[in-house]
């Protein structure tokens, strides 16, 4: 088995979206919104229920970037960085047989429905845990 971390990004700064898809959640209905989040419930426990299924979390859009600068200092900045409070939605953690499964889990999750219910073939970057990579367990 192996963990892999899904990340799911906010379309507007990744590849391009499937079109009819391109409403972001802030202009769903309460009811789409329910719907998308009731999706990836049922998705992560079926994947508990294989053995795959880790953690997740949805991400809040605030947060700010924090680096040590000395002794008792740590400045607060935006930084010249792109902003993963920009970028990221959410997280999966799986740990599956092999990165072939991991992709199909990824896609799964992909078909998360959107606006007047349709799949939002969000796109999601599918991340091997370093520990992994190098062959050891954490």
């Amino acid at each position: 088995m192996a963990k892999y971390l899904l990340l799911k990004h906010y379309r507007h700064n990744g590849p391009k979206p499937v079109p009819g898809t391109e409403a972001m959640m802030d202009q769903w209905t309460p009811e789409e919104i329910t719907a998308h989040i009731d999706y990836m419930g049922r998705f992560a426990e079926k994947l508990a229920e294989r053995g795959e299924f880790v953690s997740e979390g949805a991400l809040s859009p605030e947060g700010t970037f924090v680096r040590y600068d000395g002794e008792g200092r740590p400045p607060v900045t935006d930084g010249p960085f792109a902003e993963t409070k920009d970028l990221i939605a959410g997280f999966m953690i799986i740990d599956v047989e092999s990165q072939e499964r991991a992709y199909e889990a990824a896609a799964e999750l992909s078909a998360a429905p959107g606006q007047g219910g349709r799949p939002i073939y969000e796109w999601l970057e599918v991340r091997p845990f370093f520990a992994e990579l190098q062959g050891t367990t954490e």
